[in-house]
């Protein structure tokens, strides 16, 4: 008969494995962080990428936002962001907590009764709707609209992983100020390609799907968007209206000069507790 007492020791053991091998592997994301950004490449204050940080979203992306708006100023304070799954882990919660107002569009019931559930106060304030539907590039439109939003908002973010492109190129109803948008990293420049567009397929957690940056540098020249940078972990790409830009980023805006591999093994670095979104006092 085993010693129930051997049984927890092996369990607590495990689980102190478990943080020791977690915390291990989020240093080692540090060191290959800080060795990255001390090449030549990233000595231009312009480039974005050593001004990334973790709160809720994925990766490097909220310091990246957050700069941005630095340095081209915040407008109306408003977003819009679809696939948020459950809100925790997005690009916009962040802003949410800074007393921005915004829009979030899930497909997921189970995620959408959870949004509803953690962040009824957002809800009740008029701060955060939420609207459960999946989106394509013949409904995004109407999402946008009939959720109150159209013209100008300072940030749209796209993480559908698939479509993404294609509904980009539709939308029309709203102009934002800056926009987010996940690209294919293993489509490297000079690339330019894309899914075709098929509305009811989704991503099948292989190397097809979404589009090339290239193409998505020019989609966004066609809309009036400059790129102006990447996520470390090569996920996400960052577009500012032409209007805004000056001479505030680093140019040229170019794939070949803003592409970041796929480093998606940057999504295991922590940024304390697992994440969670809740009511905040302003103090």
């Amino acid at each position: 008969m085993i010693d129930p007492r051997t049984v927890q020791q092996f369990l607590q053991f495990t689980r102190l494995s478990y943080t020791l091998s977690g915390f291990a592997r989020h240093m080692e994301l540090e060191r290959f962080r800080e060795d990255e950004l001390a090449k030549p490449r990233h000595s231009d204050p312009k480039r974005l990428l050593r001004y990334g940080f973790k709160v809720y979203s994925q990766c490097d992306e909220d310091g990246i936002i957050h700069e941005i708006f630095r340095r081209i100023g915040v407008g109306s304070r408003t977003f819009i962001e679809f696939g948020v799954q459950n809100g925790a882990e997005c690009n916009t919660a962040m802003l949410l907590l800074a007393g921005w107002r915004g829009l979030w569009i899930e497909s997921s019931g189970a995620d959408i009764a959870q949004m509803r559930r953690d962040l009824a106060s957002f809800i009740q304030e008029g701060r955060l709707k939420v609207v459960e539907s999946r989106v394509t590039a013949e409904n995004v439109n109407t999402l946008f609209e009939r959720a109150g939003f159209a013209g100008e908002i300072d940030l749209l973010s796209i993480d559908i992983d698939y479509n993404d492109y294609w509904v980009w190129k539709a939308i029309d109803i709203v102009k934002p100020r800056v926009v987010v948008i996940e690209y294919n990293a293993t489509l490297r420049p000079p690339l330019s390609l894309v899914v075709p567009y098929v509305p009811a397929v989704i991503w099948n957690g292989t190397s097809y799907f979404g589009a090339s940056l290239e193409a998505l540098v020019r989609l966004g020249g066609s809309k009036g968007y400059r790129l102006v940078g990447c996520t470390i972990s090569g996920v996400n790409a960052f577009f500012v209206r032409d209007d805004c830009c000056d001479d505030r980023f680093l140019e040229p805006a170019t794939a070949e000069e803003h592409y970041e591999p796929a480093r998606y093994f940057f999504s295991a670095m922590i940024a304390g507790h697992p994440p969670a979104l809740g009511h905040f006092l302003t103090v």
